[in-house]
């Protein structure tokens, strides 16, 4: 049954009730400036809206804590950010506290009862506090103290491998190249972080394919494009600053396909508030073709697609393939066109849901497009066979040519802000040899060769009891994880579990024998470090580098740094003799700029270059001048069997997401308002066919069961009391929001290749919950 939410619901409750409206065929407009303005007047106060927002993304301001997506060179518009950017900047900028006697008022027991949401509506943490062995509060303890009793676990290691160092890709790149440099003067690489759970799959893919784990393009390029594939992506939601972009490439003529198992509003129209056309009129049409795939049907798509195009150079040589660019730049040609000839269309169209016609369309426009660029995101990364639909992808792509000219290229389009830097800096278990010869040289350390562990593998270290302090840099580990029950046990196992963060959350909650949090600056914070104004950097997703400035008054004068938190730490365990000189950089971050700027290839003259207007751009050889540092010194065409996913008799595949009031982990609301769906988060969207199918009526409730094979036969997970409701996915497909759907994800069902937990296709069977 639906119901109205109460009408005197706070920002901290947790709505019971769903109440189920519209699917909306656009995005932005009036409601979305509503939305973010409420917001952060409810958070900030209006005199701190307006003065916050105004920074946001601006060349003299912060740069947004939450997506990564470009600004466009030199046309920065006076609102440089979305409905969801707002939103970040209103949770961390807020004026609610979380104070020592928040804590000395609620157990850890108690905290444990309450919901994500309502953890990060209590507001910024203020000082550091310490779980004692056996306790049931946190209690404050001075940073002096914290140190110690960290430095006391690294002594008790027996081995540095004994030490995981998480992070979130919030954090900047002069944190992100202190921390990995901490962690490797200890003596482990065991540096996984949240990209092992979202874009590990492009990484690794497209490293394999082109020499470089980036996408090739820029925002000129997507404006210039005439024909954007937008696959297994919802940038309404996800990357709403990405809409203003494919608008201007619409009105220079572009094509755009969505290739998505659901139909997101963001895709459709895109209606801009900072535009007459966008609070009066319709917007922009975006897409021209919607093809709603099944999920798992992106390689069999790809595949297909070029199975046509084969059959179209055939028909009309010279015409379809670039000979000249495959004979110069690739290797695998010929293997990949014999792989092709083995294609069966029949299967293709099974495998996708779509009809011979739509995929014959698609590939017209491939065939007949001078400028191409193909956008995605978890959609495809996070199945079994994402390394190999990605390469499938890029695999298209190269057959035309489109890699290394204006207007076309790769664009996996990562979602938090600067997760692309932190990799750059070294956040990462397998960095290359060059990079530990270029950082001993620096710093006068005999860093660690042996690969560390990743984020999963890491989990997996921790419940085997191999894993005595884990240290956690931003976010919110035990949400973000798969497997949740097991993540929280394996952390339990650990001897002393440390977070830095902004504000309270799950992983404060899911402890070791004992726990600390250390509360940090976050972007809209002003760092000042001995009277001396800081600047930190990040890295975009088209590897555009650029300074960001906080202005708001710290929180707290408790409040320390990323890099004074990395760097007192460092001194504490390694000592003031360490050839590392910790406490200088501590105390100015354009040193360690120009230690980045001799270590880290693409930066040299960092501290000038970084002061630009826009930044600098990183080098990109593919992009720049076709060259493909790879063991061929080409570009490799991936060779993968086809593979899809096959709904088992009696069973659903469904896909973990986001709602459009949160981002990531952090839940702003209650309101996916695009989807029409409003209250209770507890909720799983079936096709109507299927509700039928399954004798289930849509308001009831219902558990998620998850099937998976593994080492030990066949192992089941279970989350209960979700309501059923009707929704236009492809028939054998369900979705539901994480995080309360991760427990369903097995930790050892795994993309090949990249390790990146399956969410996107995960076997369940639904029961009838019992009443309650």
């Amino acid at each position: 049954m639906r119901h109205r939410l109460p009408s005197d619901e706070t920002p901290i409750t947790d709505p019971d009730d769903v109440v189920v409206t519209d699917v909306q065929d656009h995005a932005a407009g009036v409601p979305a400036v509503a939305v973010a303005l409420a917001r952060g007047v409810e958070q900030m106060g209006p005199l701190r809206t307006a003065r916050t927002l105004a920074r946001l993304n601006q060349r003299d301001g912060f740069d947004c804590p939450g997506c990564a997506w470009p600004e466009t060179p030199g046309h920065r518009k006076h609102a440089e950010f979305c409905e969801n950017g707002a939103k970040a900047v209103a949770e961390e900028a807020t004026r609610r506290r979380v104070t020592p006697e928040f804590f000395a008022a609620h157990s850890v027991n108690d905290l444990r009862e309450r919901s994500g949401y309502w953890l990060s509506q209590q507001g910024r943490l203020t000082h550091p506090m310490y779980l004692e062995p056996g306790d049931t509060h946190y209690r404050p303890v001075s940073w002096g103290e914290a140190n110690r009793i960290m430095a006391a676990e690294f002594s008790a290691m027996s081995t540095p491998d004994e030490a995981v160092f998480y992070t979130s890709g919030r954090t900047s790149n002069e944190a992100a190249f202190v921390y990995q440099l901490f962690a490797r003067s200890v003596g482990t690489n065991n540096l996984p972080d949240c990209s092992n759970m979202c874009h590990e799959s492009s990484g690794t893919a497209l490293g394999e394919s082109i020499g470089i784990g980036k996408g090739s393009v820029t925002v000129g390029d997507l404006e210039a494009a005439d024909l954007i594939i937008i696959a297994g992506q919802n940038p309404g939601t996800n990357h709403p600053r990405m809409l203003s972009t494919l608008e201007k490439a619409k009105h220079n003529g572009a094509r755009i396909v969505a290739v998505n198992p659901l139909p997101e509003a963001g895709l459709m129209r895109f209606k801009d508030p900072q535009k007459v056309s966008g609070v009066v009129g319709r917007g922009t049409p975006l897409t021209d073709d919607f093809l709603q795939i099944r999920l798992g049907g992106d390689m069999a798509l790809f595949r297909g697609v070029a199975r046509l195009l084969l059959d179209a150079e055939r028909a009309r040589p010279g015409t379809v393939f670039d000979h000249d660019f495959l004979d110069r730049y690739c290797a695998g040609v010929d293997e990949y066109l014999q792989l092709l000839e083995d294609v069966d269309l029949d299967e293709i169209i099974e495998a996708t849901g779509l009809s011979a016609t739509a995929i014959a369309e698609l590939a017209d426009a491939v065939a007949s497009s001078h400028r191409i660029v193909l956008c995605w995101a978890m959609g495809l990364t996070q199945h079994r066979h994402a390394v190999a639909t990605i390469g499938e992808g890029t695999n298209l792509l190269l057959l035309r040519g489109m890699i290394g000219k204006p207007g076309a290229g790769l664009c996996p389009v990562r979602g938090h802000s600067n997760v692309q830097g932190d990799r750059t800096m070294g956040i990462f278990e397998r960095m290359p040899e060059s990079f530990h010869d270029a950082l001993d040289a620096e710093f006068g350390i005999v860093s660690p060769r042996a690969h560390g562990y990743d984020t999963v593998a890491a989990i997996g270290a921790m419940a085997r009891g191999q894993v005595r302090l884990f240290v956690g840099m931003g976010g919110n580990f035990v949400s973000a994880a798969p497997d949740t029950e097991a993540t929280r046990a394996a952390l339990a196992r650990c001897a002393l579990t440390v977070h830095v963060s902004t504000k309270l959350n799950e992983s404060h909650l899911a402890t070791g024998r004992a726990a600390l949090i250390l509360p940090t600056l976050g972007r809209t914070d002003k760092d000042v470090i001995d009277g001396v104004r800081q600047q930190v950097s990040v890295e975009d997703s088209m590897s555009v580098v650029h300074l960001s400035r906080g202005s708001l008054p710290p929180t707290s004068p408790e409040l320390h740094s990323e890099v004074a938190i990395v760097c007192d730490l460092a001194t504490e365990v390694l000592g003031p003799d360490h050839p590392v000189p910790w406490q200088r950089l501590r105390g100015d971050y354009d040193e360690i700029r120009d230690h980045i700027s001799r270590v880290v290839p693409g930066f040299e003259d960092f501290n000038i270059r970084v002061r630009r207007s826009d930044g600098f751009v990183l080098p990109h050889p593919p992009r720049d001048r076709r060259e493909f540092v790879t063991p061929t010194s080409r570009a490799n065409f991936a060779v993968h069997p086809l593979e899809w996913v096959q709904v088992p008799e009696g069973r659903l595949i469904l896909q973990t997401m986001r709602s459009h009031d949160q981002y990531n982990t952090t839940i702003y609301g209650h309101d996916d308002r695009y989807r029409g769906i409003k209250g209770n988060r507890r909720v799983i969207l079936l096709n109507v066919d299927d509700i039928a199918a399954f004798g289930l009526h849509a308001g009831q409730q219902v558990d998620i069961v998850s099937e998976f094979t593994g080492c030990d036969g066949l192992e089941e997970r279970r989350v209960e009391g979700f309501e059923v409701v009707a929704y236009p996915t492809p028939r054998g497909n369900a979705a539901a929001y994480y995080p309360e759907t991760n427990p369903l994800v097995p930790l050892n069902s795994v993309a090949r290749g990249s390790n990146t937990p399956v969410s996107k296709a995960v076997t369940i069977r639904l029961e009838s919950s019992p009443a309650r």
